[in-house]
């Protein structure tokens, strides 16, 4: 199965995680939380983090805006996930 969502992300257009001088997820720093790993919306480049995490920015950033796929940011991940069609896509 194909999803539409993942396809529309190229490498012109991802929002790549060289844009970012810190890596934290901007919830967690907000309310003193904890994170696993880092993600970024690929809408609007809240880096956020991960279902591990205990909060579960990404997840919630996600149901409130619709914003469907994330990428890792983590170092040497390179991948793509889409919270509708719950698909990953490597870049």
């Amino acid at each position: 199965m194909s999803c539409q969502h993942l396809n529309e992300v190229t490498l012109q257009n991802l929002i790549h995680k060289a844009n970012y001088p810190v890596f934290r997820c901007e919830e967690c720093m907000r309310i003193n939380g904890r994170w696993v790993h880092l993600r970024i919306c690929q809408t609007c480049g809240k880096m956020l983090c991960c279902d591990s995490s205990e909060h579960q920015h990404s997840r919630r950033h996600y149901e409130e805006t619709g914003h469907t796929v994330i990428s890792s940011a983590e170092l040497g991940e390179q991948w793509l996930w889409c919270f509708v069609d719950e698909q990953q896509k490597n870049y």
